[in-house]
């Protein structure tokens, strides 16, 4: 063969070769390139969530303490932007909670787990609740191995209703839950209610099945025949038959996408109510019905002991029901001897602060559009932001003042919430003269 011929071919194969590799080096790069151009281009479903961390920013002092305080002052202050108009609520409210206790709630989803989490929340829940409804009972009901466990009777009382969920150890998750069972066993504690009560249900569920007996459908016929209103808090993803539970019953349904998330749906049910144009007469005017409450005579400690009808036991301090004379441990209750409703006249004037919500204060967006703007809260004397904040909420104000539109005083986030939530009608008298 001709060595030339060879060494050409070899050249030639060289050269091919090193195109080869030179096309490849080239083809890398510009995959890099493409890379990166794609990692900087943000996709289109990232513009519909806001990054939370962009929001909280470090204080001159490298704190994030005012930060944290006004993420919760905005929290707050969202749930006070609802109408103020006057709705028709019942006061007199019977809740059933029931809990998923079966194995899927010890997924650490949500730290430190689900289980914990509910319990500390459904604590805070609990207090939350009586304070805003002292006319109103709570029960408890687990749902775990497949059936229903009552956990705590309905009670008026909300240190009985902590004590009951306190132990852990007792609540522990197992098997699978039921949905129908516990259901009905909420159903039937509370038939006997009357009608001027509301009868309303809220489900913490973290499973994505449920065994029950039966038509879960006959179930929620029956609660729609009952009047019975049902929320639902989901831990795991929405299933249809829970949405058609609150849905069908006029509840509230939500997923929690987080742990704070989590709180906002289960304290949502907190306030009373609208109450359901379902009694309508004639001209659709919902009807209305006297009901009888006694207000009982307080015993002091040194009372001689007897015996209370509501838990057999010797008692000294208590309440006397007006119409029997039997000894009760607590009021707000209903006297076992004669069903006489006992109620306090502070609880059933806390209640009203729902029935006569305060026009929500207006907030302030500019000091120099006010006229002889206040140095200080009117109503605690702290100073206000000299500074307005970088960044606000919906209905927030920047230098967290918000004014009266009747008195035109100016009071910061603290004093709103709580003329907002925790107004009665003594405090209401008074503002009303003062203004």
């Amino acid at each position: 063969m001709n060595p030339g011929s060879d060494s050409d071919s070899f050249d030639e194969g060289d050269l091919t070769a090193h195109g080869r590799k030179t096309k490849d080096k080239g083809s890398v790069r510009a995959n890099e390139k493409g890379k990166q151009k794609a990692k900087d281009q943000s996709y289109a479903w990232e513009a519909t969530y806001a990054r939370s961390w962009d929001t909280v920013q470090e204080d001159e002092a490298g704190s994030l303490t005012s930060t944290v305080a006004e993420l919760l002052a905005r929290g707050r202050r969202r749930r006070l932007l609802a109408p103020a108009a006057a709705i028709r609520r019942t006061i007199i409210r019977h809740l059933v909670l029931l809990l998923d206790l079966s194995a899927s709630m010890t997924d650490r989803d949500m730290r430190p787990t689900r289980f914990d989490l509910t319990l500390e929340y459904a604590r805070e829940f609990i207090t939350e609740w009586f304070d805003q409804n002292p006319l109103g009972q709570i029960g408890i009901v687990g749902m775990r191995g497949g059936i229903g466990e009552r956990i705590c009777e309905m009670s008026g009382n909300p240190q009985d209703v902590l004590k009951e969920i306190s132990e852990r150890h007792k609540l522990e998750p197992i098997g699978e839950p039921s949905l129908q069972n516990a259901i009905e066993m909420a159903r039937s504690s509370m038939s006997h209610l009357p009608t001027h009560s509301s009868r309303e249900i809220l489900i913490v569920f973290g499973s994505l099945t449920t065994v029950d007996p039966g038509s879960i459908h006959e179930t929620l016929s029956s609660c729609v025949k009952d009047r019975i209103r049902i929320s639902l808090v989901a831990l795991a993803a929405e299933m249809k038959i829970c949405r058609e539970l609150c849905d069908n019953t006029g509840g509230t349904f939500g997923v929690a996408m987080n742990e704070g998330h989590f709180k906002d749906l289960l304290f949502e049910p907190i306030p009373p109510p609208a109450q359901q144009n379902t009694g309508a007469g004639a001209g659709g005017k919902m009807s209305a019905d006297l009901m009888m409450m006694g207000f009982p005579q307080r015993l002091p400690d040194i009372a001689p002991a007897a015996l209370c009808v509501c838990h057999v036991q010797m008692r000294a301090a208590g309440f006397l029901c007006p119409r029997c004379g039997a000894r009760l441990c607590d009021a707000p209750t209903d006297c076992d001897v004669c069903g006489l409703m006992i109620v306090s006249s502070p609880h059933l004037a806390r209640s009203y602060h729902h029935l006569f919500p305060v026009k929500p204060y207006s907030a302030v967006m500019a000091v120099d559009s006010v006229p002889s703007p206040s140095a200080t809260c009117h109503a605690c004397a702290l100073p206000f932001k000299d500074t307005p904040a970088a960044s606000i909420g919906e209905g927030m104000s920047p230098f967290d003042r918000y004014r009266c539109q009747d008195c035109k005083s100016d009071f910061c986030t603290e004093c709103d919430v709580f003329v907002q939530m925790y107004f009665i009608v003594v405090l209401g008298a008074r503002r009303r003269q003062t203004c």
